[in-house]
């Protein structure tokens, strides 16, 4: 079936020729007649399988032209990154459209989204915090949303949203329609859609857990996060299929740490972002990485999740997320667009459990590889990694007295002084002070 058989307009059809998509992928085709239909609707999918498009096309099909100032269509989305895809993917599809989007986040310059807001919008992008403070300012009025979308709600349950959220939900009109779509379902989330939706029409095209059929998962077992990084070097040096490779770590500190690493024997190949990184460091490294400038991008999880980065031909986990979910949103980053894709994870010994927790959500064995002879493996272990002794300090062990010289002994030097009492003994010409017995009414 392809878009012509939707019900789309004529200039959302002719932006599709323009980017030369024919068919709708299972989850835009399932979703576009529930969401016209002005139902609230909760969607499923993998990583990958077009769940930005399943909601913008038909949310814009029913966009009519309007020159009020007030935003009526609100998409909230986790991280800048995402608000900035989500606002080029609109644009996209509005090539021969009149629609007013902005998209409004933290750590930028506030006065700048307040002028855009004020001027006038019909979709609204935005990262929970920087929406809130909008609001509250007065610049953003919620009474015209007619639609709200959250985009990977689960990622902003993660991240602290959840009050944010809540207090959102409870303060746009009643009469909305609520649109949400991820690629996981967890608990937190079914509690949101119970306390929030209205009998949301549910679409899940690949249950929670299901391993993308495109991607080859691969473990190699290792002692320490020095070793890890000898395997990652060893392996960008010998395998020139990886050419462009993500590499996940768990936190900011180590993807520097990698980062500092393999620049040294890659430079100019490697780049990094997280979090920490400056607003336009982290776009620069994103858009050096897409047109292959970089062959190698380390990133945590907040700032990965949700992109869309085509030709990634390998996905590494650097260390084992704590979260299951992670790695199915980490290995979706490969094997896209009809392409097989190849993920590797490097397991510590004290990530064992994590990877089993992985395998049985996805039910499958990551294949274990065995170490290449030529991996150097190092000796160094940071304090998390080292292995400690329950019993290292002999809690349950008397001390010993090694130089002991029984119960009876003489005494040393400085305990040898004898009781000379008190003042009067010791300088007999003070003498005792004498007490006066006489009752005082008899004194003289």
């Amino acid at each position: 079936m392809s878009f012509e058989s939707l019900n789309l307009n004529k200039p959302l059809l002719n932006a599709l020729t323009d980017l030369e998509y024919v068919y709708p992928t299972p989850i835009q085709h399932e979703s576009f007649p529930i969401v016209m239909s002005g139902r609230d609707v909760v969607g499923i999918a993998q990583t990958g399988t077009g769940k930005t498009f399943a909601y913008l096309l038909p949310v814009l099909r029913q966009l009519s032209y309007s020159e009020q100032r007030d935003p009526r269509v609100l998409i909230l989305v986790p991280t800048r990154e995402l608000v900035i895809q989500v606002i080029a993917e609109i644009k996209k599809l509005t090539t021969y459209m009149t629609v007013r989007v902005a998209g409004v986040y933290g750590g930028t310059n506030i006065n700048t989204q307040k002028a855009a807001v004020h001027a006038g919008l019909d979709i609204l992008v935005a990262t929970p915090g920087r929406m809130i403070d909008l609001a509250m300012n007065g610049v953003l009025k919620t009474k015209s949303i007619q639609k709200l979308i959250i985009d990977e709600v689960d990622e902003m349950l993660n991240l602290g949203f959840r009050t944010q959220i809540i207090n959102l939900l409870e303060t746009l009109i009643p009469k909305r329609q609520n649109l949400m779509f991820s690629a996981t379902l967890t608990d937190d989330v079914e509690k949101l859609i119970n306390e929030h939706f209205i009998n949301p029409y549910k679409i899940e095209i690949a249950p929670h857990g299901t391993p993308l059929e495109r991607i080859i998962q691969f473990a190699y077992h290792l002692p320490n996060i020095a070793t890890k990084i000898n395997l990652l070097e060893l392996l960008l040096s010998e395998d020139e299929n990886m050419s462009k490779v993500l590499v996940f770590a768990n936190n900011k500190k180590l993807a520097d740490r990698i980062h500092e690493h393999l620049n040294k024997k890659f430079a100019g190949r490697v780049g990094v972002t997280h979090s920490n990184k400056s607003h336009s460091v982290r776009l620069n490294a994103l858009r050096k990485f897409k047109e292959d400038e970089y062959r190698v991008l380390i990133a945590t999880d907040i700032i990965a999740r949700g992109l869309d980065i085509s030709d990634v031909s390998h996905v590494i986990n650097f260390d084992i997320s704590p979260v299951p979910g992670d790695y199915m949103h980490r290995i979706g980053r490969t094997g896209r667009a009809n392409k097989d894709g190849i993920a590797i994870s490097f397991v510590a010994d004290y990530e064992h459990e994590f990877k089993q927790e992985i395998e049985s959500l996805m039910k499958i064995k990551l294949t274990k590889i065995l170490l290449p002879e030529n991996l150097v493996i190092s000796n160094l272990f940071t304090e998390d990694e080292r292995p400690t002794n329950l019993y290292d300090k002999h809690y349950l062990k008397a001390p010993s007295i090694k130089t002991s010289q029984g119960a009876f002994h003489d005494k040393k030097e400085k305990n040898k002084k004898i009781n000379l009492g008190g003042p009067s003994k010791r300088n007999p010409k003070h003498g005792k002070p004498k007490m006066n017995n006489t009752p005082p009414n008899k004194r003289k």
